[in-house]
């Protein structure tokens, strides 16, 4: 048995160790998001995370996520409650055919966990290899963008320490 967390759910799964976590995902929990592309790791339409990483799961086998903490696009947002880099997809028009676009998510969301501010560079390190048949490169960076902004909090709204404001009691 190979249990993990998917999706914010503790699953267990009795299957072939080397069985693609991704068809784990499509067939056995038939969360149908996350999409195959070319089985070799490659193009990135199976982006998935294991952990916070963005992780390319044609390739790696359920065994290897043995206690892991799985996010599949399915668990990223919500039809009535969306992730700001969907929302984000949706106000740019980012897909067009829309094969990529969940490896595509998945290896943004990825990003601004932990780089709320990334720069131009950045998004092209992070997002290499994920593959857009469509060529929506630049509404894809615009996307990344824009929900980098939507997500970090305005300065107006942190409150800001100052000493001199400070009661202090003996």
């Amino acid at each position: 048995m190979i249990n993990f967390q998917l999706n914010n759910s503790p699953v267990e799964v009795d299957l072939d160790p080397d069985t693609p976590l991704l068809w784990v995902v499509r067939d056995h929990f038939k969360l149908k998001g996350s999409k195959f592309g070319c089985g070799m790791g490659l193009c990135g339409a199976c982006t998935m995370h294991v952990n916070g990483e963005a992780v390319r799961t044609c390739i790696l086998p359920v065994s290897a996520v043995q206690g892991a903490v799985i996010t599949s696009i399915e668990g990223l947002g919500q039809a009535d409650n969306l992730h700001p880099l969907q929302q984000a997809w949706v106000e740019q028009s980012v897909a067009q055919c829309g094969y990529c676009q969940s490896g595509q998510l998945m290896s943004a969301s990825a990003l601004l966990s932990k780089n709320p501010n990334p720069s131009n560079a950045d998004i092209e390190a992070a997002m290499n290899g994920n593959i857009c048949r469509c060529g929506t490169y630049g509404k894809i960076k615009s996307a990344i963008k824009s929900a980098a902004q939507s997500m970090r909090v305005p300065v107006s709204m942190v409150e800001t320490f100052d000493p001199a404001n400070v009661e202090v009691k003996q």
